[in-house]
């Protein structure tokens, strides 16, 4: 029976990457997106084009309702979902005294109440898959260490943290796993926009010296999907290039 995966914000960036990559292993993937149409469009394109499945699913995670309705989809057009991935985000940074209201809502809404209304209407189908289920939380380095001006995206990453511990005590019964993936920098849109002195001051705090690509936590979160990895749950893998240890 061939596995189902929904990979929220999978239409660009790290999470495309992990979309390539479990299509890549076999998997049919559900690739999520908000608004950018043409970028899913164009991820299901490449997918197929060597030989993989995926269909591009367009909703809001942070809208309740949409998530449920997206999900139900999923179910009665695929017969369900094996492996969830929670990757979309945002970020609205800025230092405290300075932060607005509705940026701190709009963080916690996508990081953090998207991905457990992702969570709660996925396991449904989850636990009733004869197949080992896998969920895998993307947090963030910021999430474990902080970082000025990122109070609000900070919490929510380490929100996450918690959430999946205690996730993973209640499905583990069930043999669904729940990991967290926490990546340092990843060379994405956000930062090839930095300026030169920026990259420098960046890089200088990392000892690989050099940005994570979108596949390397791409590789890690497929090795969590697989059958070799049915011993992890409750974990929160860093990979951050010496960053934070």
């Amino acid at each position: 029976m061939t596995r189902i995966a929904l990979v929220t914000g999978g239409s660009r960036g790290i999470g495309k990457a992990i979309a390539t990559q479990l299509a890549s292993e076999g998997l049919f993937v559900c690739v999520n997106y908000r608004k950018d149409h043409e970028q899913a469009k164009a991820c299901v394109t490449e997918i197929r084009a060597a030989g993989g499945e995926a269909q591009a699913y367009g909703f809001d995670i942070s809208d309740e309702a949409q998530v449920q309705a997206a999900i139900d989809q999923i179910t009665q057009e695929h017969g369900g979902i094996d492996v969830l991935v929670n990757n979309a985000g945002i970020a609205r940074d800025a230092l405290l005294l300075r932060a607005k209201s509705e940026d701190w809502d709009q963080t916690l809404a996508t990081n953090l109440s998207g991905l457990f209304y992702c969570c709660k209407y996925a396991l449904k189908s989850l636990l009733k898959r004869k197949q080992e289920g896998r969920i895998i939380n993307i947090s963030s380095v910021v999430g474990v260490m902080g970082n000025a001006g990122q109070t609000a995206y900070s919490a929510a990453k380490a929100g996450i943290i918690g959430f999946t511990k205690s996730l993973a005590k209640e499905v583990a019964s069930r043999q669904i796993t729940a990991n967290v993936v926490a990546p340092g920098f990843v060379r994405t849109d956000m930062t090839d926009a930095l300026s030169e002195s920026q990259k420098e001051q960046l890089l200088s705090q990392i000892p690989l010296q050099r940005w994570a690509e979108p596949e390397d936590i791409a590789n890690l979160v497929t090795y969590l999907t697989s059958p070799e990895a049915a011993y992890i749950t409750g974990q929160v893998i860093q990979i951050n290039g010496g960053l934070y240890l």
